[in-house]
């Protein structure tokens, strides 16, 4: 069962033309990629062509990929960075290769099941606001540590920009946090891990 077989077996067999396991990567991150494509892109349709499309390339060029990769980093990195070269074709971006000027769409919004009493409720809902009010970047860093998982490291691969970038988007969106925030810092940590 591929649940059972890591992402790095899946992607040695992959790369060595196993079609099961190209099937089963595909079936295990599609719907991250296309939740974190529409953070960026609000066409649902477009966002899952450009999943679709990286899976194509994945598969073409399945010979020449690198075989030491943390894979999750990998695919929502080909997503981003597909994703800019979309808009750049369509114009709608500046005509550059640098993805930087991408806005992050995302609205948080807390899960209902957290909320159990109008106490909690109303500074679940003044956090959601505080998280909605953070630059792009800082958002999209706080999401990809806190909703997808990745590392630092992972994040500014998927941001392309360097380690310390990374860090910093991560340290000053939660420094805006804790200094916006006035409730339970419990709370705030617990909501940043399922804030979607």
């Amino acid at each position: 069962m591929a649940l059972d077989i890591s992402d790095e077996t899946l992607w040695k067999s992959l790369r060595e033309g196993n079609e099961w396991a190209f099937s089963s990567l595909f079936e295990r991150y599609f719907c991250s990629m296309v939740n974190y494509g529409s953070s960026l892109m609000s066409h649902s349709n477009q966002v899952q062509d450009c999943v679709q499309d990286v899976f194509v390339d994945i598969w073409l060029y399945r010979q020449s990929l690198q075989d030491k990769v943390v894979v999750k980093a990998y695919l929502l990195s080909s997503v981003r960075k597909r994703i800019a070269r979309l808009y750049e074709r369509e114009h709608i971006f500046r005509q550059t290769a640098s993805v930087d000027g991408l806005d992050f769409l995302l609205e948080f919004s807390i899960e209902e099941q957290l909320i159990h009493d109008e106490i909690t409720a109303s500074k679940v809902n003044h956090l959601n606001k505080l998280l909605n009010m953070l630059p792009a970047r800082q958002k999209e860093a706080l999401y990809l540590r806190y909703h997808q998982g990745l590392t630092v490291e992972q994040i500014a691969e998927a941001l392309d920009i360097n380690y310390q970038s990374a860090n910093n988007l991560i340290y000053r969106g939660l420094q805006h946090l804790r200094t916006a925030w006035s409730g339970d810092l419990a709370l705030l940590f617990l909501v940043l891990s399922r804030f979607i």
